[in-house]
């Protein structure tokens, strides 16, 4: 995990610390991790740890929809295909 991911995990643990853990797969705006209320500050830390600049008009909920998801879009981690 990329220091980056680990920080954007490690700020949504501090919000919500009856969590453990954020599972990679687990949907962080239909468990409520991620709400309309964090949510710039969210995009902010984002662009802070990856040094990617969002749009807000473009930006896609599905590229912030997990923690893999976020890897995948903003911190380069590549897609393995046929791998089970």
């Amino acid at each position: 995990m990329a220091d980056g991911l680990q920080t954007v995990k490690n700020w949504i643990l501090e919000r919500h610390p009856e969590r453990d853990d954020v599972a990679a797969d687990l949907d962080l705006i239909e468990n409520r991790l991620i709400d309309s209320l964090s949510f710039v500050e969210f995009v902010f830390l984002l662009e802070q740890e990856s040094g990617t600049a969002i749009q807000m008009e473009t930006l896609e909920v599905d590229s912030i929809r997990t923690l893999a998801a976020i890897e995948q879009h903003f911190f380069g981690a590549k897609v393995e295909v046929g791998q089970a």
